[in-house]
């Protein structure tokens, strides 16, 4: 099968006699997948039970004399006017009670049970009309969800939320004990009387904001689950997806990936942010270790420009084909775009597509069909898998619960603080997994914890088994506090860390906006900012300390060894010099050495293994030619396939151009 590779299909946007030139130039290309249908809801079905799906065999049809598989969408992710005109009660409301309307798209409830049963009634049609079709490999459950509707505060998900509180509590009591309710007089005498955290005079409850998060994200589950149940039943020998997004808060990647047959994401890197290729490498590695390292798909990129940034610039030269390759490096199974064809109307027509406006006489077409042709002379990398010795946790309910208002600083962005633990091991060339706290930690050499503010008595537990048989545990600031109430634990901070950091915080001390401190102690000496801490020391020695401002002469870095490990914990936010420092002393104490050694600034060193050998990836982010030397002779597979690479035979040395991407391999 190879490497799937193509892009989102919408012929509904043109006349009939243009599908004949798409499946032409679709095969030019190299085109072997589509998925077809995500916002044809209203041209299958233009009344109510009025369907019309003639066209669409026609499409199908088309596509399997062709030989191109088919991603089929469930057509449920934009509903048609004629049904939020029958049913207005499907439209969503945000916090201040004011009502999205109809017009662009996701213009429904989660909660809503009509929007649910006319969704099924579509998934139904579908999944009858097409099993067995010879075109059907894949089903694209809904589209995005939560990207526009991310929480919906309506009646209807008002009566949603209070009867998932029930199943949650079982009763009121175990609520108000959750919630804090003694405080500010918010205690519950049934659950009839609470309300989603509608916009309030002032701070609403934290815990009850906290659950409602939990809540959105599982009413958004619910309506992918509930199309899945009819495709399973319909369709069972066909795989089931739905496209994630990256970083995406309302949608817990990891709680979501064991309802998915196969993770899929959009990823839409900006060419105006210099290091955007470090955010797709953490994004990557969350994407293929969210199902245990199983094969992922890269369901939509852009092959140029977007529309929907303040500044839409285009991919420079080779861009798209350093991007696309990095995906497949860090596991993808699949390079997809939207789209394919360039649409004339619509909020999207200046969003680049494989076939632009200006046709096949253009750099955008040239360059995917070169990609098209450079990952077909490759097949042997689908199904092949990649290996870390290194977890970085990352958890959406830490997240919801740290960004919520009234903490000691509004400023903590968890996302932010993931990405500077993740840019020192990728920068050194090291293999990363990223994983929930719950996942099995023993196989990992070293375990890192950017931020851990909300943390379960359990998870505690484990991640000190985890050093007292000794793992090594890198733990950052304002980790530990509260648990999955959002309560603080008692005793003191880190509440639950405190005796494998060896080591208590007496107090917080968020440093103000554009202000830093300085750190010092040898490679460690640099600056620090958004926030410090007054650390007491327990069994813990300092190997930083901080050397001007209020706390000066405190301790900013620690390390405590517990049982047969070690913890090291940064109070603070290091500068990135500092904190890669850090990171290569604690790798080194770990025993964690990168893909390749000594690898040029701005060349990324990936490995996937499988049955038919060991591939080694190198690709140049930077914008001039390097030379990387290679730990044995190795072959350029790519460049012996007809791609761009520096050489065909086997050599010890390799030259990557700007943006240059080449395939190793040691296998003869």
């Amino acid at each position: 099968m190879g490497i799937r590779f193509g892009g989102d299909y919408n012929p509904e946007q043109w006349p009939e006699e243009v599908w004949a030139e798409d499946l032409k130039l679709m095969r030019a290309a190299h085109v072997t997948m589509v998925t077809v249908g995500i916002f044809s809801w209203a041209r299958v079905e233009p009344r109510s039970g009025a369907w019309d799906f003639g066209w669409f065999d026609r499409v199908m049809d088309g596509l399997a004399g062709a030989g191109i598989a088919v991603c089929l969408a469930t057509m449920t992710a934009s509903p048609p006017p004629w049904l939020s005109r029958a049913h207005p009660e499907i439209l969503p409301e945000d916090a201040d009670g004011r009502r999205r309307w109809p017009g662009a798209r996701q213009h429904y409830c989660p909660s809503s049970p009509v929007y649910r049963a006319h969704a099924v009634r579509l998934v139904e049609q579908l999944a009858t009309r097409y099993a067995g079709h010879p075109a059907l490999a894949l089903w694209h459950v809904g589209n995005e969800y939560g990207c526009h509707t991310r929480q919906c505060y309506c009646e209807v998900s008002a009566d949603d939320f209070r009867h998932w509180l029930r199943t949650r509590y079982g009763d009121i009591g175990a609520l108000n004990a959750a919630w804090s309710t003694a405080f500010w007089s918010q205690a519950y005498g049934d659950f009839d009387e609470v309300l989603p955290p509608r916009t309030a005079p002032t701070f609403p409850n934290p815990a009850q904001q906290l659950d409602y998060w939990r809540f959105g994200d599982e009413a958004l589950r619910a309506c992918y689950l509930a199309e899945k149940e009819v495709l399973r039943r319909v369709t069972p020998g066909v795989p089931v997806t739905t496209n994630l997004m990256p970083q995406h808060k309302p949608v817990d990647a990891f709680a979501w990936a064991a309802h998915l047959d196969t993770v899929a994401l959009d990823f839409y890197q900006d060419p105006y942010v210099p290091d955007d290729h470090i955010r797709a490498g953490y994004v990557f590695d969350l994407m293929r270790a969210a199902r245990d390292g199983q094969p992922w798909m890269l369901l939509e990129q852009a092959p140029g420009a977007v529309n929907w940034r303040p500044r839409n610039g285009p991919k420079p030269p080779g861009a798209m084909r350093l991007w696309s390759w990095q995906a497949v490096a860090q596991g993808a199974d699949a390079v997809l775009f939207f789209q394919w064809r360039q649409s004339l109307g619509g909020a999207e027509k200046f969003h680049s597509a494989m076939l632009p406006h200006g046709g096949t006489d253009t750099r955008i077409f040239r360059e995917v069909a070169a990609l098209g042709a450079e990952l077909a002379s490759l097949p042997d990398l689908a199904g092949t898998r990649s290996r870390a010795g290194v977890a970085l946790l990352a958890d959406w309910p830490g997240r919801w619960a740290l960004e919520l208002d009234s903490k000691p600083s509004t400023a903590l962005d968890h996302s932010r603080i993931a990405l500077d633990h993740y840019r020192p091991l990728f920068e050194a060339g090291v293999a990363c997994d990223v994983v929930p706290p719950q996942r099995e930690l023993s196989g990992y050499r070293l375990v890192v914890a950017p931020n851990l503010y909300l943390l379960t008595a359990s998870d505690a537990r484990r991640l000190a088994a985890y050093v007292r048989a000794g793992g090594r545990l890198l733990v950052s600031f304002f980790s530990g506090i509260v648990d999955e109430h959002d309560r603080v634990h008692p005793g003191g901070y880190p509440g639950p860390l405190r005796e494998v950091l060896g080591l208590r915080v007496e107090e917080f001390w968020p440093l103000d906006a554009g202000r830093s401190v300085t750190v010092g102690d040898g490679a460690l000496t640099g600056r620090a900012d958004l926030w410090s801490e007054a650390i007491v020391l327990e069994g813990a020695e300092a190997l930083a300390r901080f050397t001007d401002g209020d706390l000066a002469g405190r301790p900013a870095v620690t390390r405590h060894d517990y049982g047969k490990g070690t913890a090291w914990y940064v109070g603070t936010r290091l500068d990135a010099a500092p904190m890669r420092a850090l990171l290569d002393d604690v790798r080194a104490a770990a025993g964690v050495a990168p893909v390749l050694p000594g690898l040029p600034e701005g060349v990324q060193a990936t490995v996937r293994e499988g049955p038919g050998g060991r591939h080694v990836f190198l690709l140049n982010h930077g914008s001039r030619p390097v030379e990387v030397e290679l730990p044995a002779p190795m072959r350029d597979v790519l460049a012996a396939a007809g791609g761009t690479g520096s050489g065909a035979g086997a050599v010890g040395r390799i030259t990557l151009d700007a943006r240059g991407v080449a395939v190793l391999t040691d296998t003869p």
